[in-house]
């Protein structure tokens, strides 16, 4: 193995690290990616003669990278390329900017987070993040931003207050109960509402009735589009008969019945960056499934086929039970939507 060979396999081990800090560092996903490369680029030239550290001269590396594009953000004013949240196809999943693995990210640092670090200067968001986020001491980040470790320390300390000024008001947040429209920029609500999902499918491919139960809210409503609504009748199948003429059926019981021990072919996926479902058919999206979570139970599923309001959604699949993987491979057939009673559910 050549020199320049061993400090890409070196590289690559630190890698998820360096985008962690630079995209905590940034809020962007993209401009994480650039950070990287840059490092990489700094430390292709450069080689590592003098290095005792690798992975702490790397960190140095791509915080300073990141300290430069959020200085010069701020003088030409820019908001980031893209933002936190993003369910965008990457081009190299293997590096881990995969769509999943962006939204996981996303939510490990929060998005109210993420705002909140936006307000900070350029010199109090790296110290915090650093600092707080990653342990690097005051005495490695004060050369960083050219203070003294005391004044790095009171960079932090400011930035500090803000962000926790800003997790009370997220409690105060999640205090307000259901219903409130900032409940889906909190942390890891992302990952909670992915359980629940997760959870409902599994219980209704065991056909687990009361497991399917807990996961419900009592008064749940199951919304179908009228090109659902039709796959359902030409299916002539008896589950989308329990449907009422407007394509709905409301209440736990029955929609629980509705779903227990069809969910076979059906998939997770992110629905505009919130956790979904999908069922596909010859490796087109035929069904999406979009739930509406509140206080950590399902209280709406609208099923939408029609292929016009489906391609206006961004989907992306995300990694799919054996279930799944064995109806793909077309050991589950037939017709769609509402079919998916003993069909795309069976």
């Amino acid at each position: 193995m050549n020199e320049h060979d061993w400090l890409a396999e070196r590289f690559e081990e630190n890698r998820p690290h360096l985008r962690a800090v630079a995209y905590r560092m940034l809020g962007s996903a993209s401009e994480a990616d650039d950070a990287v490369q840059d490092t990489w680029l700094r430390l292709s030239r450069a080689g590592t003669d003098g290095v005792e550290n690798l992975g702490g001269w790397l960190t140095t590396i791509v915080a300073r990278v990141s300290l430069n594009m959020l200085r010069s953000r701020a003088l030409r004013r820019e908001e980031p390329l893209d933002p936190p949240v993003t369910a965008q196809p990457a081009a190299d999943p293997a590096n881990g900017t995969d769509p999943e693995h962006e939204a996981v990210l996303a939510d490990s640092v929060g998005l109210a987070l993420l705002v909140v670090l936006d307000t900070l200067t350029p010199a109090e968001r790296l110290a915090f993040v650093l600092h707080d986020m990653f342990g690097v001491p005051f005495e490695e980040i004060a050369p960083i931003v050219e203070r003294s470790p005391v004044a790095t320390r009171q960079l932090a300390s400011r930035a500090r207050r803000r962000v926790q000024e800003a997790r009370v008001q997220e409690a105060r947040v999640q205090e307000a109960g259901p219903g409130d429209p900032d409940a889906e920029r909190q942390p890891g609500e992302i990952s909670r509402r992915r359980e629940v999902v997760n959870a409902f499918l599994a219980a209704s491919r065991l056909g687990d009735f009361d497991a399917l139960l807990t996961t419900l809210d009592p008064d749940i409503v199951l919304r179908a589009d009228t090109a659902a609504a039709q796959m359902g009748m030409d299916s002539a199948d008896a589950g989308a008969a329990r449907m009422g003429a407007d394509g709905a059926l409301t209440g736990a019981r029955a929609v629980a019945g509705f779903f227990s021990g069809r969910a076979a072919a059906v998939r997770p996926a992110l629905i505009d960056g919130a956790p979904g479902a999908i069922w596909s058919y010859l490796g087109e999206t035929r069904v999406v499934f979009a739930f509406t979570i509140t206080g950590g139970t399902i209280t709406v599923i609208d099923l939408i086929a029609d292929p016009e309001h489906i391609a206006r959604l961004d989907v992306v699949p995300l990694s799919a039970g054996a279930e799944a993987r064995r109806a793909q491979r077309g050991q589950l057939a037939g017709s769609s939507g509402i079919a998916l009673a003993r069909t795309t559910l069976a």
